[in-house]
């Protein structure tokens, strides 16, 4: 049984792992290399579009030089933030008579809803021109509301419409720095800005985070923009093309990653998209673990899921070309969405460890140390100030890459969660408040335990056990320090803790 079965199984699951790595480490390579080449060229947007300030002191034209610009703030029992948000979009530089601040709040809780309409009513006494709409549902979640908001006849007159989720408050000169770009190149539908992070230095998690997103931003949206014109949107610090969000038929609620969504179908119309590195939003990172596992399951399900339904819709479009049908389906989508996920989460969590109770199974030496050197290295690209943190890094994301697997297979399946949409739970100024903090902390040891963490670290555990003691493979140097993660992270001691009673 274990030579006519389980050793075969093992080898055939040793194999693909080696193949993912490969798939997975080639991608690192290209995006790293196309980073690294638009910094030492110099090719920044503004070299490779033309970007031209708009006049402020034309007597002839006086406020008609600006076009007329929409401001979408969706909100959603964001108690903590709506404030800050709303007033970031209200001091906008930005000529009164051509901008329209729109607040979209499904919020569910009565309190929220009565203040953020003080708030707006508040901005509107200044003489902001802005509008609030509600609706009694929530149906398609933010795309609904981006979509209902679409309709309004206000609308209508604006050519470009910038969106900004509760917790981005952009600076006030940032239409000025963004909508030259889509006024002086009319085949370019998005401009998106990088975040930064106000809460990173919060806890290890938020710097953790902040590793993460500072890789995507700097590498994976700058290669995208550089190579294809193409990339993610974010959902939020980006400033669309009204024609174009119209000519890809508007916001689709299918999947819970609408911006992305949006994205592609304009892309295969032909638009292009910027990515500008240099302009920043600052944002807010989740500080607890719980809202952490909640946002990386919609980032890991919503892509694998929108896989499901838009590939045919990729292969036979017409206005784009061969080469950037397949940077879609097999960089954009399949290696980045999907293997990535899944090697890092199998070959390293289930099938290393497995090996060590088969001696007959070998791996090879640049599967299990190499490529994963390579991928840490160039993953720590982002954020240089952060590199004596990424041994915790890679610990971090391996527990992490459970979830993100187990995601993608309920988005490819359209399993159960498949819609869940849980909005990030955000906290402002309060986690800085030492008196919220310490309210915070407190909490029932049961509430913070996380039972399929602990299972993994347990299994970790034993297998790194049984290597040490009979001198396998010696893959428990690794494997123990992953085993300590999996319990710590198991037993919730990992951000900030939330009560649910607070």
């Amino acid at each position: 049984m274990r030579a006519a079965v389980f050793v075969p199984a093992i080898r055939v699951a040793v194999t693909l792992c080696l193949v993912m790595s490969v798939i997975m480490v080639w991608e690192k390579l290209f995006m790293g290399s196309v980073s690294l080449f638009v910094r030492l060229a110099g090719r920044r947007p503004r070299r490779l579009y033309r970007w031209e300030p708009i006049p402020e002191e034309d007597m002839e034209l006086g406020s008609l030089a600006y076009p007329m610009v929409l401001v979408q703030v969706p909100i959603f029992n964001e108690r903590e933030v709506y404030q800050v948000a709303i007033g970031a979009v209200c001091n906008l530089s930005w000529p009164s008579d051509r901008l329209i601040v729109q607040v979209l709040d499904d919020s569910t809780d009565l309190i929220v809803r009565e203040l953020v309409k003080d708030e707006c009513e508040k901005w509107l006494r200044k003489g902001v021109n802005i509008n609030l709409e509600t609706r009694d549902h929530r149906k398609g979640y933010k795309a609904g509301a981006l979509k209902d908001g679409m309709r309004c006849s206000y609308v209508q007159k604006c050519e470009y419409v910038a969106i900004f989720d509760a917790d981005h408050q952009p600076a006030s000169d940032f239409l000025k720095q963004s909508i030259p770009f889509l006024m002086h190149n009319p085949q370019v539908a998005l401009v998106q800005a990088r975040w930064k992070f106000v809460n990173a230095d919060e806890c290890l998690m938020t710097r953790i985070q902040e590793m993460s997103m500072d890789y995507h931003f700097k590498v994976e949206q700058e290669a995208g923009s550089s190579t294809f014109a193409f990339f993610g949107f974010n959902g939020t610090a980006g400033v669309w093309r009204m024609c174009a969000i119209k000519e890809a038929s508007g916001w689709n609620e299918r999947t819970t990653v609408e911006d992305m969504d949006l994205a592609v179908r304009a892309s295969l119309r032909g638009w292009k998209f910027i990515f500008v590195g240099d302009i920043k939003v600052r944002s807010e990172l989740p500080s607890t673990f719980k809202a952490y596992k909640f946002q990386q399951h919609r980032w890991a399900c919503g892509p694998a899921n929108l896989f499901r339904k838009i590939s045919m819709e990729i292969i036979t479009a017409k206005k784009v070309s061969i080469w950037k049908k397949v940077y879609l389906v097999y960089s954009f989508f399949f290696a980045r969405k999907i293997v990535s996920h899944n090697v890092t989460f199998f070959f390293y969590t289930i099938v290393i460890p497995v090996s060590i109770f088969f001696p007959e199974v070998s791996i090879p030496k640049w599967g299990v140390i190499y490529i994963p050197t390579t991928i840490t290295i160039l993953n720590s690209m982002g954020t240089p100030s952060s590199f004596h943190l990424v041994f915790f890094w890679v610990l971090f994301e391996q527990v992490m890459s459970f979830h993100r697997c187990k995601a993608v297979y309920v988005g490819l399946l359209e399993a159960g969660r498949v819609n869940e949409w849980v909005v990030t739970e955000k906290f402002g100024s309060a986690m800085k408040n030492k008196q919220n903090a310490e309210k915070m902390q407190k909490s029932r040891f049961w509430e913070r335990i996380n039972v399929v963490e602990l299972l993994l670290g347990m299994f970790l555990l034993t297998c790194a056990s049984y290597d040490l003691a009979y001198q396998v493979k010696s893959y428990y140097l690794y494997m123990f320090p992953q085993s300590i993660t999996f319990l710590i992270m198991g037993f919730g001691y990992v951000g900030n803790f939330v009560p649910s009673s607070s």
